[in-house]
């Protein structure tokens, strides 16, 4: 999948967990933060590319991403495992506890939103032709459906024409039937 139907894959998780876990109070700082945590896990696993929209959003991105990829065997390798998925929910917790002393905010919810961010760009790409090898070391990749005939091609028409306006429909569908927690929210945040 794209950098933009990652986002909105995060985005559209984010917002379904919500709905479940129903935080009462949230500062605007800690609002922020969760919504860049949500973004940032979402593009996470791609990385492990030089080119990938992470790197594209960093000052000196693309430097920083050829000079790291190659460590982390090229992409839809270990950033794209279970394994991956335990090494960056370590990684980030251990660094946002560090950050916990000078920044402000609920580091809980920031972690769980990027760790949400993370798991569904791992979903999402379940729904790609190249699959996931969630089981990595194991080369073997798993997709839905089965048959890698059947995926979305990254990029391609069905993901632009059909994944992403149903991710907005989703969306709009949870707003639609949760319209009041997420204007209790709106109004606890602002």
């Amino acid at each position: 999948m794209t950098g933009k139907t990652h986002d909105l894959a995060a985005f559209s998780a984010l917002n379904l967990a919500y709905i479940w876990h129903q935080p009462t109070t949230i500062s605007l700082s800690t609002f922020l933060a969760v919504l860049c945590a949500n973004f940032i896990g979402g593009l996470t696993p791609d990385i492990d590319q030089p080119a990938g929209n992470l790197w594209q959003r960093l000052p000196a991105g693309s430097l920083f991403g050829k000079l790291f990829a190659p460590f982390l065997g090229g992409h839809r390798h270990i950033s794209h495992s279970i394994l991956g998925l335990f090494l960056f929910g370590y990684g980030s917790r251990w660094l946002l506890e560090r950050a916990s002393h000078t920044i402000l905010v609920d580091m809980n919810l920031v972690w769980w939103s990027f760790m949400i961010g993370l798991t569904s760009h791992l979903f999402m790409d379940l729904f790609t032709k190249e699959g996931v090898p969630l089981l990595f070391p194991l080369s073997f990749k798993f997709g839905i459906p089965p048959l890698s005939m059947l995926r979305v091609t990254t990029g391609k028409l069905v993901e632009k024409f059909l994944v992403l306006p149903a991710l907005l429909l989703f969306d709009a569908n949870l707003y639609y039937h949760h319209y009041r927690l997420f204007l209790s929210l709106f109004h606890s945040v602002f």
